[in-house]
């Protein structure tokens, strides 16, 4: 068990995967404008990582992150939070080319929900929390826990959840499409791993663009989402990646892809 100190520890397992922690848990994680700015430098480093095709981000068995840390806003004013940017952090994170996967134990609540919803898959555990309980404390979810949730999950239970401030159980989240896939808890991490070792052996190029037409056509009308895609599909016939897997589709063996 480390005992390091940074906020954030990054793993690299091998098969192209990078696995990414949160490392507060004294404090279940809580996201300090330390941390934020730790993990956000770590994804803009992996973003030109050619070696790494797919990241998982996680916390440890009590709590994902279970929010903002409080001690640094309980003063703060307009001004100065605006002065902040914290914004810029969570892009870094939500703009990463590769698929990222949340793999969620405990708690996931406020900033550490929409941390997850940064992401592109979320896997949690069957004991796991969910929420944005922002309102319980005078203040609203203000990095896309109104916005990225009602996407999420549509404007009746986006509204129950950001009015309430109650947190949900992963079988919920699950049902309403907030999450993936639903694991025994001690299993979230090794699930996680396993299918981002499987994308990792797709044509990287082709997960790629999948994952941008995805992002970028969910809130355009359907004739440019599907301009896009078709774009995306059509410069996928530029790649040897294309060849290899047709030509190993039909030659009947692994294919060997390279990412060009």
């Amino acid at each position: 068990m480390t005992t390091t100190s940074e906020p954030v520890l990054i793993e690299r397992p091998g098969d192209g995967v990078a696995l990414v922690r949160l490392n507060r848990p004294n404090v279940r994680n809580a996201l300090d404008m330390a941390t934020r700015k730790a993990l956000a430098a770590m994804f803009e480093g992996l973003h030109d990582e050619h070696s790494v095709r797919a990241i998982v981000l996680t916390g440890n068995e009590q709590a994902f992150a279970a929010g903002a840390d409080l001690k640094e806003f309980v003063d703060a004013g307009a001004v100065e939070m605006l002065r902040r940017r914290a914004e810029r952090y969570w892009n870094a994170i939500a703009r990463t080319p590769q698929p990222v996967i949340a793999a969620i134990n405990g708690y996931a609540l406020g900033g550490g929900l929409e941390l997850a919803m940064c992401c592109d898959v979320i896997i949690a555990g069957e004991s796991a929390q969910l929420g944005q309980p922002e309102v319980r404390v005078g203040i609203m979810p203000g990095a896309g826990g109104t916005q990225r949730l009602a996407r999420a999950v549509g404007k009746f239970q986006a509204m129950r959840i950001c009015l309430t401030g109650r947190p949900i159980s992963a079988a919920e989240a699950f049902q309403f499409g907030l999450v993936s896939q639903v694991v025994p808890d001690g299993e979230v991490v090794t699930a996680a791993l396993e299918m981002a070792r499987n994308l990792a052996r797709l044509p990287p190029l082709a997960v790629m663009q999948i994952k941008e037409a995805i992002l970028a056509g969910q809130d355009a009308s359907l004739e440019t989402g599907l301009a896009l895609e078709r774009k995306a599909f059509q410069l996928l016939f530029a790649s040897a990646d294309k060849r290899e897997g047709m030509q190993a589709f039909l030659e009947k063996r692994p294919p060997r892809f390279k990412g060009e």
